[in-house]
């Protein structure tokens, strides 16, 4: 299923919105945050709706969580949220079903999700995605974060992003909810140590 396809299954018929956002994840200067991240969190928040009490607004946090994003900003996530909140309404969502796709778009600037929290925790789940994948699926995502932050020198780039991935790595739990969590964490976490020896090893 394409990613317009997932927008009308949600809103049958609506083009102004879904290609808004569209255009959005579709901007020059992304090399991660596109499409393809975009497509792969609805893939697994897909196979996994039945964790979620709202699956519908985990879907919908998806599409809006980075439709503001500039690279250098802090309040992509926070933009980001009120971008949902103005729009959202306008397509016949509920007042308490926009509350929550709000929260769960502020939700990803540090994934911290309350035990309890399943939709938090799909979403989480579901943005991360991305660290459990195979190597070579991992390497083509750390070229493109890469590629994002090209204007940062490497001898500031490294040190920065290794301190991140450490961070991640270092988290008691890095999914959530999703049955394999066990599996996706142990290869998340490898990918993770292999990135950090990369960047902290390179001359």
């Amino acid at each position: 299923m394409s990613v317009i396809e997932a927008w009308q299954r949600i809103f049958p018929g609506e083009e102004s919105v879904g290609r808004d956002l569209l255009a959005r994840w579709s901007e020059p200067h992304r090399r991660y945050h596109t499409l393809d991240h975009l497509a792969l969190m609805l893939r697994v928040i897909d196979e996994h709706a039945g964790l979620a009490d709202d699956a519908d607004a985990v879907r919908l946090a998806a599409w809006f969580h980075d439709a503001v994003y500039e690279i250098f900003a802090q309040d992509n996530e926070e933009r980001s949220a009120l971008l949902a909140v103005q729009v959202l309404p306008g397509l016949g969502v509920s007042p308490s079903r926009v509350e929550e796709v709000a929260r769960l778009v502020r939700l990803t600037a540090g994934h911290a999700v309350a035990s309890g929290d399943r939709n938090g925790g799909l979403l989480a789940d579901a943005d991360l995605a991305i660290l459990a994948s195979e190597k070579s699926d991992y390497a083509r995502y750390a070229e493109a974060v890469r590629a994002e932050y090209a204007a940062i020198p490497d001898d500031v780039f490294r040190p920065g992003r290794a301190g991140i991935l450490r961070k991640l790595a270092d988290l008691p739990e890095i999914f959530r909810v999703v049955p394999a969590r066990a599996e996706w964490t142990a290869r998340a976490r490898a990918n993770l140590e292999a990135e950090i020896r990369t960047l902290l090893d390179a001359p």
